[in-house]
């Protein structure tokens, strides 16, 4: 066994000392670290700025974009082949109701006509000899009638007697039996022949008005070859000129001759937002602007009303009538209309900012007793700085100003008023 020096031993003592005061200090630090890390931090309180719930009626004009149309707008097509002869009018003409815009040729008409005119006159001789000759055989009937009637009694006197011995020769007898029958037959031929005379007229008769109701028809497109205006208007189109060849349109690829709008009174469709539709009322008159007259307003008044939604742009179209004697305002001009905006009963308002967009939902975060809420909302009209909203919001309830989903829903905040916002209206 070695043994140590005194001052070896004493250096040995103070480095285990050492190692333990050190071992000690860190084991103490271990266990107060721990107890610390096992104590729940407190919660962390946000402050947010709020302002209450507005409440008022909506009463305000927004601008909807709108489309002027013609009132009446007709494309003009030939109704028959044929070459055009003279035209009098061109784009920009003024015309009346029933004057003539376009003449027509079509060589074979007038062939066509008079032939039909021919043959109707000769079948209407035909009817009349038909009719002659069936009243001689009328006649001719009502005589063999009677004289068969005649022998038929003849012979049945005859008859009766010779059943009287030596009154009637046997001879007379046999002749008056064969009259009786050769009138009989007589008679017979002569009613079979009316009733096949009376057959030809009917027939000679049907034969008459069909070729009659040809001719008619002949001179009936004779008529197509004049083309006139079916009411006052404008011409705003034309593609074609003497001396072209036309034709019946054959698709909807087909050019019109003639392109004809009535401009002294315009239709004005609104495409009115869903929303809104349940405030159409017609006969009101509304105001609206063209970019071609900066600062003027022009009028119109609610006539009709789609009373149907379209499922692309939820959109229900109302017509306004316009108008426009002076010819200021023309087709196909876009407009801006100030559309009113009323509702029965007041609605909730809420800044512009309080409304929060994603993908999933639109909401508003209403703080009630220190805790953020979150509301859903479906947002309407906006007015100045606030926004109508409709959910489940009354208009004592504290919703956050500048609203973020970042904020989430059960989150303990404080709250600041917002005197400026409480107080917009």
């Amino acid at each position: 066994m070695l043994m140590m020096s005194p001052r070896k031993t004493r250096l040995s003592v103070t480095i285990l000392c050492t190692l333990g005061l050190l071992t000690a200090c860190g084991a103490h630090e271990s266990e107060k670290s721990a107890s610390t890390s096992s104590t729940p931090p407190p919660p962390l309180v946000r402050t947010v700025v709020v302002t209450k719930v507005v409440s008022q009626n909506l009463n305000r004009e927004i601008k909807l974009p709108a489309d002027l149309i013609a009132y009446r707008d007709v494309e003009i097509y030939p109704k028959i082949a044929g070459f055009v002869e003279w035209i009098g009018v061109d784009r920009g003409s003024a015309v009346k109701k029933g004057q003539m815009l376009i003449k027509m040729t079509a060589p074979e008409l007038p062939a066509q006509s008079k032939q039909g005119v021919d043959a109707a006159i000769a079948i209407s001789d035909e009817s009349a000899q038909a009719a002659d000759e069936l009243e001689v055989v009328k006649q001719q009937l009502a005589a063999a009638q009677a004289k068969a009637k005649a022998s038929a009694d003849t012979y049945q006197r005859f008859k009766g007697a010779s059943e009287y011995p030596g009154i009637m020769a046997g001879n007379d007898l046999e002749v008056a039996q064969k009259t009786a029958e050769a009138d009989a037959s007589t008679a017979l031929y002569l009613e079979k022949k009316c009733l096949s005379l009376q057959s030809q007229q009917k027939a000679a008769a049907n034969k008459h008005k069909a070729a009659l109701q040809s001719a008619l028809s002949s001179k009936a497109l004779e008529s197509y070859l004049r083309l006139s205006a079916p009411f006052d208007g404008v011409i705003t189109e034309r593609n074609v000129h003497e001396g072209s060849f036309v034709n019946p349109p054959s698709g909807a690829t087909s050019l019109p001759l003639l392109r004809l709008k009535q401009l002294s009174m315009l239709r004005l469709v609104v495409p009115v937002p869903e929303s809104d539709v349940g405030q159409i009322t017609l006969g009101v008159k509304m105001q609206f602007s063209v970019s071609a007259f900066p600062g003027e307003f022009f009028t119109g008044v609610v006539q009709r009303v789609a009373d149907s939604i379209d499922l692309n742009t939820r959109t229900m179209a109302v017509e306004l009538d316009v108008a426009n004697h002076d010819h200021r305002l023309a087709p196909g001009m876009f407009a801006e209309v100030l559309w009113p905006i009323r509702r029965k009963l007041p609605s909730n308002f809420v800044p512009q900012t309080s409304v929060i967009r994603t993908t999933e939902k639109i909401f508003v975060i209403k703080v009630d007793n220190g805790v953020a809420e979150w509301i859903d909302v479906k947002p309407g009209q906006s007015a100045n700085e606030l926004v109508e909203v409709f959910g489940n919001l009354k208009t004592s309830d504290q919703v956050v100003v500048k609203g973020t989903d970042e904020l989430r829903a059960g989150t303990h905040v404080e709250t600041k008023q917002d005197p400026a916002i409480q107080t917009i209206k």
